[in-house]
């Protein structure tokens, strides 16, 4: 057994039975508990559910879990900014389930994701916290009471964004939050908040399909294969560090090879709050991703962040850009079903001069994407090993050399083969190996990471983060359907049905562009959060309606040229709503 580690059996207290606590009937919420008062319509009473795992134990924080750690510290107080929240619907299908087998699911959730039963372990020199778990405990769990299936879904919503409206405390309360609705003593719906030091977005799903597993036919299936504590120590072993100096070593070409910050200087004066957020819902977004990824064999997530980046590029007048995206990490077996928070940033570079027109279809393989569950394919020619480029051919320290014969900044790249201009489509193929070379190397210690910036930025005398990030929150991309693909009549026609607003405002946000990509419904949902001293309201409803219409455009077989990106930004949007 790892050191550090303890059986359940050793203890005293291993013989609590694993039940479901009910507190009597009638019983009231407690006042200041998390989400507050039950939703308008609902009446609501708390149960402890008490669980009992196999082991506790201590360890490091995982390089995930260090990541995540350090953006709340740079976010706090509104750190509640990365709680998850997750609705699971128990009425839509199948019976729903009685009161006491959602808590005894719920007791068995706890018992199998030790992640559920972690928390932080502060330093009291001030050094980098640990991580404790805890064998045995019990969970408090809201219940609430619906009057009919329409207000309990409305009140599952409403306690959604209350559970998630509050920052957790990190080294006292369990990494989650439950509640559970219903309808005449059935639960129809469960609500789930958990904190982003336990789990990311991918660990979220997994925890709602486990939990519907439990209440369905009570197993889940095989335990995970691993453990955040088993990892955190493989980790932080000699063989780790090793993977972990290589992906660093990625950071610095990408540095190196890049401007120190995509948005360098405040263009207006900041708003109160300073952070908006605007958000485009677009069924002709999604249509058209799927079209320019299968003609270019590239994935949609690809197609988004190189029309993010070069747009960002265009618009701060760089030739070069570079990206931060969210990257899961989650390409080995014995990680795909693992709840923890394994996602950290990877560096996207991109130099606006590597578009090609190549002659014949590109070859590059399967389609990948940031989510990290399907595997990265090698395309030809790429450095083996750890998949990082080579350090040679680098820019000089300054980070804004300019190999000689390559196009200036202000002018855009230079003309490809066979005269032409290059169009946004032509960066595909260099953007795919780009993307593949910063997944490859999103696995390292943020504290590596921290003093690698910290170097870079004393050399330069500036500050070296792009300050640019890209989160594609798909866990899969959507299959075209079969036929041939939209035409631009179809397109034009979808693009009247794009809806457009600011749907929230947050006072601190550790980045200046932030880019959220989901799905609703038909479409695709792409929001923007930026810090309105670089980028005012208009530029981030700008940025994305020029995304949108830099992807159509190029589905219906006009991509734009990159030359006029810039004057797209100027231009997207008109009088659209």
């Amino acid at each position: 057994m790892p050191e550090g580690t303890a059986p359940a059996a050793e203890r005293a207290d291993s013989a609590v039975p694993t039940t479901a606590v009910v507190a009597p009937p009638g019983s009231p919420e407690p006042a200041g508990a998390p989400g507050g008062p039950a939703a308008p319509g609902l009446s609501a009473t708390r149960s402890e559910v008490a669980f009992h795992g196999e082991r506790s134990g201590r360890a490091p924080l995982t390089w995930g879990q260090r990541a995540i750690w350090h953006a709340i510290r740079r976010t706090a107080p509104n750190d509640h900014y990365f709680n998850i929240g997750r609705v699971l619907p128990l009425a839509d299908r199948g019976r729903p389930a009685t009161v006491p087998e959602a808590l005894s699911a719920l007791a068995r959730l706890m018992e199998r994701h030790e992640s559920l039963r972690t928390r932080l372990l502060l330093s009291p020199q001030g050094g980098e916290p640990g991580q404790i778990l805890t064998d045995a405990g019990t969970l408090s769990v809201t219940i609430t009471r619906a009057a009919g299936l329409p207000e309990a879904a409305a009140g599952a919503e409403v306690l959604l964004g209350r559970l998630s409206a509050t920052r957790f405390d990190y080294s006292a309360q369990w990494p989650v939050r439950v509640a559970l609705v219903t309808v005449c003593d059935r639960v129809t719906h469960v609500v789930l908040v958990l904190c982003h030091l336990a789990a990311d977005g991918h660990a979220a799903e997994i925890l709602v399909r486990d939990l519907r597993l439990l209440v369905r036919r009570g197993s889940a299936g095989r335990p995970p294969a691993t453990t955040p504590l088993d990892l955190a120590r493989d980790q932080h072993a000699a063989a780790g560090r090793r993977r972990g100096a290589a992906a660093l070593a990625h950071w610095e070409a990408g540095y190196r090879a890049a401007p120190p910050t995509m948005f360098p200087d405040p263009r207006a004066e900041p708003r109160s709050p300073r952070f908006w957020t605007g958000r485009i819902v677009s069924p002709a977004l999604a249509r058209a991703v799927g079209a320019v990824a299968a003609a270019h064999r590239v994935s949609g997530s690809t197609v988004l962040l190189t029309a993010s980046a070069a747009l960002v590029a265009a618009g701060e007048g760089h030739r070069t850009a570079a990206v931060m995206p969210i990257v899961g990490n989650r390409t080995t077996g014995a990680l795909r079903d693992l709840v923890s928070t394994l996602s950290q940033d990877g560096l996207f570079v991109l130099d606006l001069a590597d578009a090609a027109a190549p002659t014949e279809p590109s070859g590059l393989g399967d389609a990948v994407d940031s989510t990290g569950t399907a595997g990265f394919p090698e395309p030809s020619g790429l450095p083996e090993a750890a998949g990082l480029p080579e350090a040679s051919g680098l820019a000089e320290a300054s980070g804004l050399a300019e190999p000689s014969g390559r196009a200036e900044a202000a002018g855009g790249p230079g003309p490809v083969t066979g005269g032409r201009e290059p169009t946004f489509t032509d960066l595909l193929p260099a953007a795919y190996r780009a993307a593949l070379r910063g997944y490859r190397a999103a696995v390292y210690d943020p504290v590596e990471w921290d003093a690698l910036g910290e170097r870079l930025s004393a050399e330069y005398g500036t500050d070296v983060h792009p300050y640019c990030c890209f989160n594609d929150m798909r866990l899969v991309e959507r299959v075209l359907p079969a036929g041939p693909p939209a035409t631009p009549q179809e397109l034009a026609e979808a693009r009247r049905r794009t809806v457009f607003g600011f749907p929230a405002t947050q006072d601190r946000v550790a980045c200046r562009y932030c880019l959220h990509v989901t799905e609703e419904g038909d479409a695709l949902a792409v929001s923007l959060t930026a810090d309105t001293a670089y980028l005012p309201p208009e530029a981030i409803r700008a940025h994305l309606y020029a995304l949108e219409e830099l992807v159509v455009a190029s589905a219906a077989g006009a991509p734009p040229p990159l030359t006029g990106l810039r004057t797209l930004l100027e231009t997207a949007g008109g009088d659209r709503p």
